[in-house]
């Protein structure tokens, strides 16, 4: 358990790390390459775009034999959230013996890599992926690779290390850790929150500066809401894949910062009958999975987010949260009638997502409030749903435009119809009017002219800086036709 203020504890290889007097805001790059020397760890963007940074970040398996492996973008990751947890750079893949891991030996005999700047975080990349598939197909290598750019090779080298590897038994795939094992259970962060004599909840930091700004690091949902009616303008961070481009980028040094990571309870998703309640905590990796068999479309527009080391943190909430009026998930949550749970001390309310914006950037939480979940409608009968998103780069790019639409067909006529965008507006938005063009209509009946009558009334052209709104606009029209057009063939019927 940690204790001391002002030091981060973390296992690396078999041994306790105590960082102190460490900045709330260094990366984890920063101190693995600046204070421990573990230089094979690159920086090459410091955005999360390049994958060069890609380390191992570790936590104990809910009864503690084991240790589950994510891959992150160390440079966007900050040093107090691996309290507790273990890390594991390129280094860390050396045996006792000398002897290299399966995916380096491959690397090498399949001259995968060249100049090599960019090629540890492929390592790591890969050997995080074969923690959890040992024997994963071209397809499964491909996209654990998304997020590592190479300019030299063409990466079909990579790729066949990859799969040469993979022919190494199991046992020489997997991260020896044993000794790592002792050490987690030794600083696992607490589970329970600290009570005073009076009963009030203290959050001890787990760092605090000379000038009293702290990072705190909560373990459960009360001691979040109470630290935010005590602490209202905090920095709430979850996976820090956008705080974490504000402290590279823009050198943001708040006063208080939240850290959600250690809390249980926002990282579980809960089977509500009729819907699914996603703790605010609950990864893009994860979310993906579960909406996989029953919106493929929404399990793809999810992929295409970010590479697996973003999607491994960021989460729904932190999405819906920063408000950006591109932002990729609230459209197809807003199609699907999501609502969010709001938390302010130990009361709730409920929020439909498609009333949370007031303008761009802005919302309705009030001081000291925040996302505790997001509650996702599970799918109906007859129910369709359909989206898709427009980039300049089809993966991992920022949306020039998002369209999300659900509905279902009743003898031959659009019924329940919620259609939403981003890109389109100062935040992501329901379209009532385009609804209404489509609802109570057969998909033959439904024109070009009036959908364009629709977006015209719907929203303030305005040119952007990633397009104009003469092509966002005609974007919005060809994908709603298409998914009207599209229809007829993918629309069960549904009896009135």
């Amino acid at each position: 358990m940690t204790q001391a203020t002002n030091t981060v504890r973390f296992v690396l290889d078999g041994r306790i790390v105590d960082a102190e007097g460490e900045r709330r805001t260094t990366t984890v790059l920063d101190y693995l390459r600046e204070q421990l020397h573990r230089t094979g760890t690159k920086e090459g963007c410091a955005d999360g775009d390049c994958g060069a940074c890609v380390v191992l970040v570790g936590e104990l398996n809910g009864d503690g034999t084991a240790v589950n492996y994510v891959p992150v973008n160390s440079c966007l990751q900050l040093l107090p959230t691996l309290d507790g947890k273990s890390v594991k750079t390129v280094e860390s893949l050396k045996r006792p013996d000398g002897s290299l891991h399966p995916v380096q030996d491959a690397m090498v005999a399949c001259h995968g890599s060249q100049c090599g700047f960019c090629t540890p975080g492929i390592v790591m990349s890969l050997t995080g992926l074969v923690q959890t598939v040992p024997e994963p197909d071209r397809s499964a290598i491909q996209e654990a690779l998304s997020g590592n750019l190479c300019r030299c090779t063409g990466y079909r080298p990579i790729i066949d290390a990859a799969l040469k590897a993979c022919e190494a038994p199991a046992t020489l795939l997997k991260i020896d850790d044993a000794a790592d094992l002792p050490l987690l259970r030794e600083i696992r962060r607490p589970s329970e929150p600290t009570y005073t004599l009076d009963g009030d909840i203290v959050v001890q930091p787990v760092v605090r500066t000379r000038k009293g700004n702290v990072f705190v690091s909560p373990a459960t949902v009360a001691e979040v809401a109470d630290y935010l009616l005590k602490h209202p303008q905090s920095t709430l961070l979850a996976g820090s894949t956008e705080f974490g481009l504000a402290v590279n980028k823009q050198f943001r040094r708040p006063e208080y910062i939240v850290y959600l990571g250690n809390v249980a309870e926002l990282r579980q998703v809960q089977d509500k009958g009729t819907f699914w309640r996603i703790g605010a905590q609950v990864s893009l990796t994860a979310v993906e999975a579960l909406v996989a068999d029953a919106w493929p479309d929404f399990a793809e527009l999810l992929r295409r987010f970010g590479s697996p080391p973003v999607r491994s943190v960021a989460t729904l909430a932190g999405n819906i949260a920063n408000g950006s009026p591109i932002g990729d998930t609230m459209p197809c949550l807003m199609a699907l009638g999501a609502s969010l749970r709001l938390r302010r001390g130990d009361k709730t309310r409920s929020v439909m997502l498609e009333s949370f914006y007031t303008g761009q950037k802005k919302n309705v939480l009030q001081a000291g409030e925040f996302i505790e979940a997001i509650d996702l409608p599970r799918p109906k009968t007859g129910e369709v749903f359909r989206a898709h998103k427009i980039s300049k780069r089809f993966e991992q790019d920022i949306s020039a435009t998002c369209c999300a639409l659900r509905y279902q067909l009743k003898e031959g006529k659009f019924t329940e119809v919620r259609l939403a965008f981003n890109g389109l507006a100062p935040s992501p938005c329901r379209a009532p009017k385009i609804e209404a063009v489509i609802s109570g209509r057969a998909p033959e009946a439904v024109t070009a002219a009036e959908v364009d009558q629709a977006i015209a009334a719907s929203f303030t052209a305005r040119d952007g800086l990633r397009a104009t709104w003469a092509y966002r606009s005609l974007v919005a029209r060809n994908l709603v036709l298409r998914f009207v057009e599209e229809s007829v063939e993918s629309a069960p019927e549904v009896a009135s």
